[in-house]
């Protein structure tokens, strides 16, 4: 079987979930309370798909995506970005388009996914009047909490990583 590694990288502002989703990937656990990270934490999972086993280094980097706040080495050799927002803090989808634009100037091959979390903290209705507030089309709405469209989401990014 052929055995690839593959660079990912968590983005988005503070205290979306970026953690909390590598973790219900990784270890399917979430935890109620928030740990900051400082800098960035590396974790890794392996999938297999296609005959193809594929070693996810999945890299949760602190903070923003600002050019002032984190270094560019963190985003060197990425082969695929999860951009993540908090569905219940407009503040933090405020600035997705310029954020997309910096990182595709750095990684203009990657693949990127736009998700949407802590969709388990909204109604249908508060879901549906955010869902038209958002600047992009959001690709998943997930939550870390109950592991809601978590898999299929790294699943995907995997598979457009491979191109499979």
């Amino acid at each position: 079987m052929q055995s690839i590694s593959k660079k990912v990288i968590l983005v988005g502002n503070f205290g979306v979930g970026k953690t909390s989703l590598t973790r219900q990937f990784v270890y399917q656990k979430f935890a109620d309370e928030y740990l900051t990270t400082l800098g960035v934490k590396i974790d890794k999972k392996t999938l297999i798909i296609n005959e193809i086993e594929v070693n996810m280094i999945i890299w949760d980097i602190a903070g923003e995506v600002s050019q002032t706040k984190v270094p560019k080495s963190y985003y060197l050799g990425a082969n695929g970005i999860i951009y993540v927002f908090d569905l219940t803090r407009p503040s933090t989808f405020k600035h997705i388009t310029e954020d997309l634009d910096y990182i595709k100037q750095m990684l203009p091959n990657a693949p990127y996914i736009l998700a949407g979390n802590k969709k388990d903290l909204l109604s249908e209705e508060e879901l549906k009047e955010t869902i038209a507030q958002l600047p992009l089309p959001c690709e998943y709405l997930t939550s870390a909490r109950t592991g809601e469209k978590v898999e299929q989401m790294f699943d995907e990014l995997t598979r457009k990583m491979i191109g499979k």
